[in-house]
């Protein structure tokens, strides 16, 4: 018999569960792009708060840019769902409540500009990828901002924190020139107001989450003796830099860093954790691995994610502490009751790629440094996108651009080897490359490893690395 649905009224026993009185929780936060990396982090930490004492008055409203699944999953779970953390010694889970409700965008567009335009409404936060930042259409993150703005303004409401936790390099002032354009094309007097009273701060987050499966479903359902539609996965790290610069108060949020500048925590993470898990999905995906413990026992595979952030990635960074850090790293990768597929992490590559891998290769080719390893993981990416199909919202044009600069899509082709000249060509696909384009350093260090995926594959081009 399958086991009852997780609500109010059957919170299982012996589990964490929330400790403060949830029928008086008022939404404080409107969080646009709910889904499971946020209510594995944010959600996680304002728990914490509420559980603590805090405010009631910090409840969250998620809301779904497109798809009702989220929606549907937690609404008859009155908000409820379980955090479940894994690594090698088990499995913890608790239950977390701060998520009030849950609006879909696209069936009713004007209750989430009300939410947002509320009096009580004091932040908005934001994960919507990386590629959500470029989307100023109607029924985009930042039309819903500016359109949620200026009702709050033509009401006589207050100003608001516009937060990012998405994985971008200064992601709050980026947020802050999309708001901002937008408003000034619509109503320049609003652009002002936003511009003077709202704020934007930066953040660096950083929890494993992966995509939640049948699976842990199942599993959680036996632990708990009632059935989660959707329950978040995670791993027990956490961590979390936010520049202290709320425009009317925030939680207390228990663990978090708050600093003057999230910079340096924001390259750290992007360039070490992030850049080390597009080398290994890329790498992965074209050697069979399918996730990134699998191929963190593979030794020549875990001996270059550790050469590439010793020798090539940890020399980029300052003002953070890096002591152990990469060992950690490492140990996170390893984890193997994580199971993170390669292909979630390669989605997206093209919004991924410039501030993971290449500022980096800016940094070292400014100073006259060696990119070797970082080079081979731009050859592991461009072999995943010779291929039509990819899951990118600009694979049709890098597919394009594979062939028109290679002559062929077929990866064992010995009459179109890789050359200098196909390299230089690869590299001038605009989108991605910007002023790297056709970069001698580059091309030179490129060069030998898409040949050597096509003639020897992934696994020998990995034990051939010094």
């Amino acid at each position: 018999m399958e086991p009852v649905r997780l609500n109010p009224g059957t919170l299982p026993n012996g589990v964490r569960e929330p400790r403060y009185e949830r029928a008086a929780l008022q939404t404080g936060i409107v969080h646009l792009g709910i889904g499971a990396f946020m209510r594995a982090h944010l959600a996680v930490v304002n728990e914490d708060a509420l559980d603590a004492g805090g405010s009631l008055g910090w409840g969250i409203t998620g809301v779904s840019l497109r798809a009702p699944d989220t929606r549907d999953a937690l609404a008859p779970q009155g908000g409820l769902y379980t955090l479940a953390l894994r690594d090698t010694t088990g499995e913890s889970l608790r239950i977390i409540g701060c998520v009030r409700d849950c609006l879909v965008a696209p069936e009713d567009p004007a209750a989430v500009v009300r939410r947002i335009a509320a009096p009580g409404t004091r932040i908005v936060s934001l994960t919507v990828t990386e590629k959500g930042y470029l989307d100023d259409a109607p029924g985009s993150a930042a039309a819903f901002i500016v359109a949620g703005l200026a009702q709050r303004r033509a009401e006589g409401h207050g100003p608001l924190t516009l937060m990012s936790l998405d994985n971008l390099p200064s992601n709050g002032a980026v947020l802050r020139q999309r708001v901002l354009a937008l408003a000034e094309r619509s109503d320049p007097d609003l652009a002002r107001w936003t511009a003077a009273r709202c704020t934007f701060p930066s953040s660096m987050v950083d929890r494993i989450v992966p995509r939640t499966t049948d699976a842990d479903r199942e599993r959680i359902a036996a632990a708990l003796g009632v059935r989660d539609a959707w329950p978040v996965v995670g791993e027990p790290f956490f961590d979390w830099a936010v520049e202290d610069h709320f425009a009317d108060g925030r939680p207390d949020w228990p663990g978090v860093r708050f600093v003057a500048d999230a910079g340096p925590f924001e390259r750290r993470k992007l360039r070490m954790v992030n850049g080390a898990h597009s080398t290994i999905a890329y790498l992965s995906l074209a050697a069979g691995w399918a996730t990134v413990d699998e191929a963190m026992r593979q030794p020549a595979l875990r001996r270059n994610v550790d050469a590439l952030l010793r020798d090539e990635v940890e020399p980029t960074l300052a003002g953070v502490e890096l002591d152990g850090y990469r060992a950690r790293l490492l140990e996170r990768f390893a984890n193997p009751a994580l199971a993170h597929r390669c292909a979630q992490i390669a989605m997206d590559g093209s919004q991924k790629m410039p501030q993971r891998i290449l500022d980096t290769v800016r940094d070292r080719l400014r100073a006259g440094q060696a990119i070797d390893r970082l080079a081979l993981t731009v050859a592991a990416w461009w072999w995943h996108q010779r291929a039509p199909g990819a899951d990118d919202p600009l694979a049709a044009g890098l597919h394009a651009h594979w062939l028109r600069s290679t002559g062929s899509a077929d990866p064992v082709d010995r009459a179109h080897a890789q050359t200098l000249a196909q390299a230089q060509a690869l590299t001038q696909f605009q989108p991605v490359f910007g002023d790297l384009a056709g970069a001698p350093a580059l091309v030179a260090a490129l060069a030998p490893h898409l040949r050597s995926l096509a003639e020897r594959g992934p696994l020998a081009t990995l034990e051939s690395m010094p």
